[in-house]
Order: structure tokens, then sequence, then C-alpha cells
């Protein structure tokens, strides 16, 4: 027996509960969920995600059997309501939308009021009463299915609303009278057949496949290829498709249509918190067409609504044990739940959400750990406005704080711009009327967010918080000119190179760059970082070469420093002249002398490090990066270097000539430096045990650890720990130090024949930390350099899945530490083994070296909690 194709929800018969999410999309199995508690769901049913699967498989043709099995489910919603699809009289009417497994908002609109044509519209004016309504119901199914269905541009329709409200001299869609509506119907019937070459359909079943298949075909548009790849979304097999039968929020003052959250997405306030619009349809309020009124004023229009949204609020949250984002209408002061999902919130809502569940006995801590994304941590860790630098700013306007945060940037007017100058390094803030699917690339690309119409349940709004962006929307005094490149705000018009602030806390629109200040942590981040510290086995260490780095991922929660690398050292100017020096010399002792004007330097620098890490262990890179990167390559500065040094310009081109390598990330570097120059090797770790032995005299506890970089032999490894071991030796011996410095050699592990040869290289090691950013760059050929040039296409052509160097390829790259790890702890069972890479902070990563037994990652300063979270959710996950 083939597989169903079509499931049916409604008080009669709800066939889809219990189903799985991947079947039936999430809209779909929510809209069953909440018909099977009672909730007043309009009836209708769902055609699962496989049937997009077999339409694309089937060259983009719908399955045979699968309008047998609709026309089926829709007999049985006409015995339910007791009205008949494509009746003239009493017709039935519904709608369709797309529904995919993981919530993508905005990626395809809805098709309303399905069904209706010429003779089905004079049937529902006379059964309602109401011919305004009627064809108000009829212009909005033309608009949506040339729209959605043909393709054809929402501005034409637009065009066309523009006469007649000029015809009848009004400003809004409400203010035109029912005669002025039957006009536009007409005007839009004629719109369609001028940009499609046909007549609108007048069958309803004709029309219903035809939504259909724009509806799988959604699938598939760009807008929504680009979601999913922003968002990382795979492996999904299509939408579901739901047909709804209609409810009408746009019969008159006693109707309206809503969306809202049953707590304050910003915030995470146990508030209910949304909009509503009197007199309307769904896609209005979402489209920014209007501006709505909050669910706040709501009892002032129905009290009792208000009051049934509430008891449905604590209903929802019961049940889903979570936060939900809802759509509502009221058909003439009767309430109808058209959807439920779990509500996309900011990093700050999320925490504060989390906690308070576990305080309502809703969900216990470890839900709570895993309820929220480690990545959304990120919003926390960002920077808000300075006080006094925002009370001494110009405020231009005022809109709705529809997703907080701080971005400053310059203007831009399209999604395509902004993606192409944030790619040249600008700072953007796109700027629209209101955001539609197809800006996602370009509100991707920007710092902020800002539009003149819409609410806090706009599109831009929901993307935007989804994202972590920051967003101010309905900022009514900003008037936009697309095709000029300029805004007039309040008397002042500003263009592409003017700068504003956004506070998407506060809704406020500043001009020019305000200074920004680190973020306070509150105490709901410290009460889930505490209960993530419970769960997690890995420790978390940060990469940092400087005090201030240390202390700052200290305070985040570091556990110690995985990564040091020491050549972040040698930049300033009164050091990078000594290493010049250095890199210059002809001979041993030149060498030697620059070398010993740099060991203070370092010295001092390890010191701030050790004190500010006092009690954790610090891992220290030595140098890692060929010479020739500190040496400068133009004429001038040449010449600059050589009168600084006290040499003939022609020595430094010489000696940068001679440095030079066809491909220096595989050249003299790493552990092959301190092959041919040991006294650089010397002066580092005289300098680190000379900081440990100063520290030690101060009662700071230092536990240095020295790694070794780039080792490909155990050879290597062996020469370079004993010439390490004799320097530690004569140090404390010139320094009359008998003490105990706790000083460990290990190595850090990024060439593949180092993991292929684990068990001898553990042998001379008192650790291993895999450098996975060079193991990934050797293990797959690509340089981490160049690969923007093809990248992108293979991550469309899912040839890969995402980007190698932001999450680790577990299956070669991570095949290849599995193996380090398996074989290192064969020759020594109690070899600590860390992650220094950048992957030590992407939780995908995290959870891999979770699962191959790491003892720690480590990570940037920022990333810390986000590591933190992410290893307590691994160790769940995989328990």
């Amino acid at each position: 027996m083939a597989n169903k194709m079509v499931y049916y929800f409604g008080k009669t018969k709800t066939e889809g509960k219990g189903k799985a999410k991947d079947l039936l999309g999430g809209k779909g199995l929510n809209l069953a969920e909440m018909t099977s508690i009672g909730l007043p769901v309009p009836p209708g049913f769902t055609i699962t995600t496989e049937v997009c699967d077999q339409y694309y498989q089937a060259g983009e043709q719908l399955p045979s059997g699968l309008m047998d099995e609709v026309g089926k489910a829709v007999k049985k919603l006409e015995k339910e309501l007791s009205k008949k699809f494509g009746d003239n009289d009493n017709p039935l009417l519904v709608s369709v939308r797309s529904g995919a497994a993981v919530s993508m908002p905005g990626m395809m609109n809805t098709i309303l009021n399905l069904g209706l044509n010429d003779a089905a519209t004079e049937g529902l004016a006379k059964a309602t009463k109401n011919e305004r309504f009627a064809y108000d119901a009829y212009r909005r199914l033309i608009n949506m299915f040339g729209d959605v269905v043909m393709g054809m541009d929402h501005h034409m329709f637009e065009k066309a609303f523009d006469k007649i409200k000029k015809k009848y001299k009004v400003e809004d869609d409400t203010e035109v009278p029912a005669e002025g509506l039957k006009e536009l119907c007409e005007a839009y019937k004629d719109v369609f057949r001028k940009h499609t070459g046909e007549d609108f359909p007048q069958d309803p079943f004709a029309q219903l496949e035809l939504a259909i298949k724009a509806v799988f075909g959604s699938w598939n548009t760009e807008r929504a290829v680009k979601y999913r790849e922003i968002e990382n979304i795979r492996h999904l097999v299509g939408t579901a498709v739901n047909v709804q039968s209609m409810v009408y929020g746009n019969m008159g003052e006693d109707s309206g249509t809503g969306v809202a959250f049953t707590r304050n997405p910003n915030t995470g306030e146990n508030k209910f918190y949304g909009e509503f619009l009197i007199n309307a349809q769904g896609e209005d309020v979402v489209a920014g067409i209007r501006t709505p009124q909050p669910v706040a004023e709501m009892p002032k229009w129905n009290r009792a609504i208000h009051k049934q949204l509430l008891e449905i609020k604590k209903t929802l949250e019961d049940h889903y044990t979570e936060m939900q984002d809802i759509e509502f209408t009221i058909e003439r002061g009767e309430l109808f739940m058209l959807q439920t999902r779990t509500g996309k919130r900011t990093g700050i809502a999320a925490v504060k959400i989390a906690c308070d569940l576990v305080k309502e006995g809703l969900i216990d801590e470890k839900e709570a750990v895993m309820r929220v994304p480690p990545n959304a941590l990120t919003q926390l860790l960002l920077p808000s406005f300075k006080t006094t630098a925002r009370n001494a700013a110009e405020v231009l306007c005022k809109g709705i704080n529809a997703s907080p945060g701080a971005a400053v940037g310059q203007l831009a007017f399209t999604a395509e711009e902004a993606r192409e100058r944030k790619d040249a390094g600008e700072s953007i803030i796109l700027v629209r009327r209101e955001t539609s699917p197809e800006d996602v690339d370009g509100m991707s690309a920007a710092v902020g967010i800002l539009t003149s119409t819409g609410g806090a349940t706009s599109h831009a709004a929901v993307v935007a918080r989804g994202w972590g962006k920051c967003c101010v929307a309905g900022a009514g005094d900003v008037h936009i000119d697309e095709k000029t490149k300029k805004i007039k705000v309040n008397g002042k018009t500003l263009g592409p190179k003017d700068t504003i602030s956004l506070d998407g806390t506060t809704g406020e629109v500043m001009l020019g760059s305000v200074e920004t200040q680190e973020p306070k942590l509150s105490g709901d981040f410290a009460k889930l970082m505490k209960w993530a510290d419970q769960y997690r086995t890995l420790a978390v260490r940060t990469n940092a070469d400087s005090p201030a780095d240390s202390k700052r991922a200290r305070d985040f929660g570091a556990e110690g420093i995985g990564l040091c690398r020491t050549e972040h050292m040698f930049f300033e100017p009164e050091r990078i002249i000594h290493m010049r020096s250095m890199i210059l010399a002809t001979d041993e002792d030149a060498r030697r002398g620059a070398l010993a004007k740099l060991l203070p330097f370092q010295r001092k620098d390890f010191e701030g490090i050790f004190k500010a890490m006092n009690g954790l262990h610090v891992t220290v890179r030595l140098l890692d990066p060929p010479l020739h990167e500190f040496l400068p390559h133009d004429n001038a500065a040449q010449k600059e270097v050589a009168g600084e040094i006290g040499v003939k310009p022609g020595e430094v081109k010489k000696r940068t000539a001679a440095l030079h390598e066809a491909n220096p990330m595989l050249g003299h570097r790493g552990c092959r430096l301190s092959i041919t120059y040991p006294e650089i090797l010397e002066m580092q770790v005289r300098a680190i045990t000379e900081a440990a032995i100063n520290c030690a005299k101060k009662k700071i506890k230092a536990h240095p650890e020295i790694m070794i970089p780039l080792v490909g032999t155990f050879q290597e490894l062996a020469l370079l720990r004993k010439k390490a071991e004799e320097t530690i030796a004569a140090t404390k011996a010139a320094k009359k130090f008998d003490g105990d410095l706790d000083i460990a050699i290990g190595t850090m592990i990024e060439i593949p024949r180092a993991c292929l040869t684990a068990d001898e290289v553990a042998e001379h090691a008192d650790f291993f930390s895999f450098g996975t950013n060079d193991l990934t760059q050797m293990t797959f050929g690509y340089s981490r350099d160049d690969v923007g040039g093809f990248l992108p296409d293979y991550i469309n052509e899912e040839i890969l899945d995402n980007d190698p160097f932001q999450s680790l390829d577990q299956t070669g790259v991570g095949q290849l530490v599995e193996m380090g790890v398996e074989k290192g702890r064969s020759t020594k069972k109690s070899l600590k083994v860390g992650i220094c890479g950048e992957h030590g902070g992407d939780p995908s990563s995290i959870d891999f070296c979770h699962r191959v037994g790491l003892n720690y990652v480590s990570c940037s300063p920022f990333r810390v909690p986000i590591a933190r979270l992410a290893a307590a959710q691994a160790a769940i996950r995989n328990a």
C-alpha cells in the first residue's frame, strides 16, 4: 500500500496527532496537536513533506492519487462545516500554507480565500450579508494567487489599488467602499490576464491543485535556499502543505487578526506579547502593510477575547512546556487559532525563559540547559551603547524595539547592496520600507535592520530576532527613497555614506556613530552557566595572547589557556624592530643579541598572563609563522626598516627575497624554525621559565605548558623537547631556583602524519593539542586564505555541508583526530588531549570532541560561555 499522503484534522477526526514533525512539518503537526487538546482550530488537512520529495523526483509533477486523497479530505471538511467547496451560494473557502519541519518564516506567502470565483463571491456576499467583505476576500485571493502561484510582481496589483483609492479619495484599504472593491476585483482580473495571458481560474479545484504545486515549488526558490543556507538547515526532504478552512478577520469592526508570543521574545518576560489588527486578514500583520496595535490594548476593543487568549497561552505552555508563537483570527467576536510553533527569541530571552520555566516547574535544569542554543549566548556578550554617549547622541526618531542590541553602520537600501558592501568590509544598516523573504541575504549581511512600517511581529522583526540582529521596525518618521538612495527623517536627509546607530532595545534611531560598552551579564546567565558546568565533562580553555584577554576569558569562565600565540607579541613598534633585527642578522651572535632584547618583553607578557590565570594551566605555543611575515615587502617600508636597524636597504630587500617561499604555510615555520635557529626556542623557553620563577616568588601559581608546533615526526619533538628541558634547567640554575615549576612539554597536532604516528609522538609529549585549522587545511588540501573562490559553490551543491574551517569535518579530519587520540593514549594512557583551533568554539565540533574523549576545548574569550554550554549539551545528549 502506498504511503498515506493526506492527514485530516478536525472535530470529527484528527489523524496527525503524534506523527513525526519531519512528515507533517511543524505547522501541520501543531495544528493536529492544538485540535486534539480542544483549542478552537478551523479544520483542514496536511499534505506530507514526502509528497514534496516525490513532486521533485517526478520532475515537478504531483504524484498520482494525490488529488483523489485531497478530494476525500475536502469532502470531510464539507461535512464538518456544512458548506461545499465550489458552491455558489455559501462556499467553503480555504487557506493554503507551506510548513517545513524547521520553521522558515516568510519563505512562502500564504494564499487566503481559495475557492472564490465570480459567482461564489456574489453568493458569499448574500450568505454573510456583507458585500464589502466578500469582494475584499476576492481581491485578496486574486492578488495572492497572482503573486504566489503565477509569480507576478505584487506591485502590479498595488498600482491598480492606488487608482481605486485615488478615485474614492481614501488612503487606507479599509476605507474603500464595496462598490470600489467590486471595481478593484475587475481591475485585478485585468492585471492577471495581462501578465499571465490567461483568465483568473474559476474552477476551485484547479485553483487548489495549482496552489499545492506552488507551495512545493516554493521549497527551491532562491530565497528559501538562501535562508536554509544561512540557517544551516539541511537534509530536509521538503515542505508540507496545510489546507485549512477559512475564518475571516476582515468581516467588520468586530473581527480581526493577530500574531503573538506567549512571552516577550526580546526580554523573556512572562507577559503576553504581540499585535493585532481590527478588520484585517493575517497577512496584513506580518507583511507590515498597516502598523498594528499591541495586544495589551485589546481589552479596550474586546475584553472577552483577550481573556480567552490568556487562557490559551497557559494551555499551550502547559502542553508544550515552551514559549509559543501563535497566529489567531477573530471572526465576528469568535476566536480561532491558526498556528502555534516554538517562538523565535533573542539570546537574552532564551536564557530568561529557560530559567523561568524551571522556576515554574514546567522543565528541569537539564532540559533548561538543552533549550538555549549555544550561539544565542553571543547576544548576551555583545556591546550596548554607553549611557553618556547615548545621552549626548541626536535621536532622529523612535520606532518599535523589534530585536535588541546596538548596531552602528552606514545605510544600504537593497539586499544586494548590503551584501556587496559587507563583503567589502563595511558595517551596514539595511533600510527598507518593509522586508520580505527576498531580503534575507542582505539582512544576514547587515549589522542592523531599520524599517519604516511593520511591527514587532513583522518579517523584519521575526527574522532579525532569530538571527540575533538588532532591528528597529515601524519607524514611521523615516521616509525612504530607494531610487535616490536617501532617507528623510525629521528634517534631515541621509545617504549611503552616512552613519546611524540603532538601539534595538529602546527603538531609537540616532545620528552618527554612538560609542558602545561591554555587557554586564545577568543573574539568569550565571544560573544557566552554573547548571551547564554541573553537566559538562569537557574543560573549556581560551585562546589568549595578552593579560587583558586572559582576564576577560577567565571572567567568562575559562579554565586555562589552550593557545597563547607568541607571534602576536612581537608586532608593537618597540618590539618589531628587534624581531626584524633578529631575522636580518647574518650570524648566530647577532641573532642572539636581538633575541636578548626581545626576552624582557616576552617575560613581562608571560608574567601578566600567568598572573591573570593564577592556578590555571597556560599553553604557550612557540613561534609558528614563517619569518617573512615579520618583514615589510614594499620598497618604502624596507628603506625605513633599514634606517632603524642601521643596514643598507639592499640588505633588507635581499633577506626578504631569500626568505620568500612558494608555499609558506608548508615551508620554514613551526618546529622547523626551532631546529634551524634553536636560539629562538631558547629565548622563548627562558622567558617562560623566568616568568614562572618570578610568579612563584610572588606566590602566584603558574602552570606553563610549552607547545611545540607543526610536528610531523617524533624525531622533531624528541630533539626540541631535549633542547627545551636543557633550557629550563639552565635558567633555573642561573636564577638559583630549586623549586618545582611544573612545566609540561607537548605538541600541536596539525599535520596528518602526526595523527598517523601519534603513538610514536606521544612517547615524547606530555600533552597533545589539535590545531584543527591547519589540520583541516592539510587534510582537504584547501588554502583557508583562498577557499572563498569555490567554497560557496561546494556548499550550494551540497558537496560539503558547511565550511570545514568553521565547523569541524567530523568524517575526514575528525577521523584523524580520533586516530591521534587513540594512538597517543595507547602509548600514554593518561595523555591530556585538547583542541585549540577555532573549532573549539563551535557547538557541533564540541559535541564531536566530547564523543572522542578529549579533555578540553579552547576558543576565543567571547566564545567561552558558548563552549561551556555546548559541552554541557554534548554530555547530556551523549549520556
